[in-house]
């Protein structure tokens, strides 16, 4: 699929929930696993700043198509955790800054070390590196996408259901994005491919990892995903249509290390 950044840019708005009535959270309130879940991708797309910081730092800084994707990448992600902490606050789960902050600063996010860090081993790697970005940011998403769809199914909610559908539907474009970025980089660089292929299986883990609690990663990963193996297949397939990536099964390893069945 195509990426046009002009339209991106042209088109990047908050995801609309104006017209859904969140009233009906008062006489169908979420579950608790559904709550918990919401929670976990609420932090997640919060914390979407601290990811654009460190990939700021790397060789795809440098880069003005990756570089203005970012931008708007990162206000479209901070604005689904809007809307996720309203949902939350229905519930009486209230998601503030300081909340964020203090989680930030117990992982290590807050600093100069973590991007120095960063910025040290991916420059090593030159700009093959940005390769990684792109295949890691369009396995990123593409998780990303399902698990919206999945839960907006599991809850067949009236005002939470068709929110998660929509911003399910901003984040394909990010899938885009990364999907075009990485097969152009992979098709011109064989080191690029070998070099992407150590990385997503080796390093990769899903969405969230590293920043929450290992509990909540298995619980989302759990609720979500649990018992669906053909989800994970077709996650699979998608990334194995990229050059250089035939048969890499990260999605399908990730749940094995995490030791859910799928």
């Amino acid at each position: 699929m195509a990426f046009n950044l002009d339209q991106f840019a042209e088109t990047s708005v908050p995801v609309k929930y104006e017209d859904l009535d969140f009233d009906t959270f008062e006489t169908q309130p979420l579950d608790a696993q559904t709550l918990r879940s919401l929670r976990y991708m609420c932090d997640v797309e919060y914390h979407t700043s601290c990811f654009l910081r460190d990939l700021l730092v790397t060789p795809s800084h440098r880069e003005e198509e990756a570089g203005g994707f970012m931008t708007m990448w990162n206000r479209e992600e901070f604005w689904h955790g809007e809307a996720l902490a309203l949902v939350l606050a229905r519930h009486g789960i209230i998601v503030d800054y300081d909340e964020v902050k203090a989680k930030r600063l117990k992982l290590g996010w807050v600093g100069a070390l973590g991007p120095l860090k960063q910025s040290v081993l991916t420059n090593l790697a030159g700009t093959d590196f940005v390769a990684v970005h792109m295949v890691w940011g369009a396995a990123n998403e593409l998780s990303a996408v399902a698990a919206y769809r999945r839960l907006s199914a599991k809850t067949d909610h009236p005002a939470l259901s068709p929110l998660l559908q929509r911003i399910a539907q901003q984040e394909t474009r990010h899938v885009a994005f990364y999907t075009t970025q990485g097969r152009e980089r992979l098709e011109a660089s064989e080191a690029a491919q070998k070099l992407v292929r150590l990385v997503m299986s080796k390093v990769w883990k899903p969405v969230g990892s590293g920043m929450m609690d290992d509990s909540e990663v298995h619980h989302v990963m759990s609720h979500l995903f649990g018992g669906k193996s053909e989800e994970l297949d077709k996650l699979d397939r998608r990334l194995q249509k990229l050059p250089g990536l035939e048969s890499l099964s990260i999605f399908r390893h990730a749940f094995a290390r995490l030791g859910i069945a799928a």
